[in-house]
């Protein structure tokens, strides 16, 4: 299907300006001000609303840089077929850029994921595959059956975690726009990773206009949940892993293509408890409804404001939005059979 030729009513993508199709409706997302954050912090803290992308979720960039790329490259043609292993968010952003370019999408995804995500791909149209969690050694890991089936149909595989045009749509957008929005008064980023993209691509982003404007490059932390080794990574060069995490979507046990070659920081091991206290925070004190792994992010953010001392500027990114996850984050009965604290108002 012909994408629009139609040129949006000014040079900003996105809610800025008027979007000829969902396309160009994604990225150009609004720059929040976390004031409780801020407040703690004595510095300002913000999150990029990521959750208002067209697919809620910032996965929709990564999907778009994808399926460019793969039109430029000619391996994804007219009525073609998309085949993608992901916890739900990239194969919801891949469908509904496939079903707006006239492209087909088969989603293998994890039986453990939130049913709201489930749910929703099969909504959309979706052909999804629900297979075993398996980790990622195993031969049944999501991201391995995905691979076969698009040798064994001769689809395209998007590979999120390994294709570079991820973190090349981040370093094109996410970046240019947080830079912008800040008005490159930034002094560090930081967010969890899945594939590695948004955080690697906003690091390579952030330096290229740092540097062309004579002015300090942002220090890149990298936020992850305990189960995953890619905090040791970045610490000890190990990959070590410790404790575990109802987070969805993020953290790794490998490192993937995304990440290498990356300058990182510094990392932050954010414990569920700690994640789950500022999901609920964000929703009751500032109307902003966020997963998890937002949560991960915001407290990640709070813990380098504090350590970079007051009057800093700190930024992050709001992934998806918490509707996602009400029979988890939002069930009192899944919080407490995983020991996690039920705020009073879900109860």
């Amino acid at each position: 299907m012909a994408r629009s030729t139609i040129p949006p009513t000014s040079g900003v993508p996105g809610w800025q300006s008027a979007s000829p199709d969902l396309d160009a409706a994604i990225g150009g997302t609004p720059l929040l001000r976390l004031r409780q954050a801020s407040a703690l912090t004595g510095c300002t803290i913000y999150g990029k609303a990521e959750f208002m992308n067209p697919g809620g979720s910032v996965k929709d960039r990564a999907a778009a840089a994808i399926v460019d790329a793969a039109e430029r490259d000619g391996s994804l043609r007219p009525g073609g077929t998309i085949v993608e292993g992901t916890a739900g968010n990239t194969g919801i952003g891949l469908t509904l850029v496939g079903n707006a370019r006239g492209y087909r999408c088969v989603i293998v995804m994890p039986d453990t994921q939130s049913r709201e995500k489930i749910e929703f791909l099969r909504t959309i149209g979706a052909d999804l595959r629900l297979v075993p969690a398996r980790p990622f050694k195993d031969p049944g890991n999501y991201v391995h059956v995905s691979r076969r089936l698009a040798q064994e149909t001769g689809a395209v595989w998007a590979n999120q975690f390994d294709n570079l045009a991820n973190r090349e749509g981040h370093r094109a957008t996410t970046a240019a726009e947080l830079w912008q929005q800040t008005g490159g008064m930034l002094d560090a980023f930081t967010c969890a990773c899945g594939t590695g993209g948004t955080l690697a691509g906003v690091a390579l982003g952030l330096r290229d206009v740092a540097t062309t404007a004579g002015r300090p490059v942002p220090e890149i932390v990298l936020a992850d949940p305990e189960g995953s080794a890619l905090y040791g990574w970045v610490k000890t060069g190990t990959l070590s892993v410790e404790g575990s995490s109802i987070t969805e979507g993020i953290g790794q046990s490998r490192v993937p293509g995304n990440l290498q070659g990356i300058h990182i920081d510094d990392a932050e091991r954010v414990p569920d408890a700690e994640a789950l206290e500022q999901v609920f925070a964000l929703l009751t004190g500032e109307g902003i409804s966020v997963g998890g792994s937002a949560g991960i992010n915001v407290a990640a953010a709070i813990r380098v404001a504090r350590r970079l001392g007051p009057g800093h500027t700190v930024a992050t990114i709001l992934c998806d939005g918490g509707a996602r996850y009400g029979s988890k984050l939002f069930n009192p009965e899944f919080l407490r059979g995983k020991g996690l604290p039920v705020p009073p108002w879900i109860d």
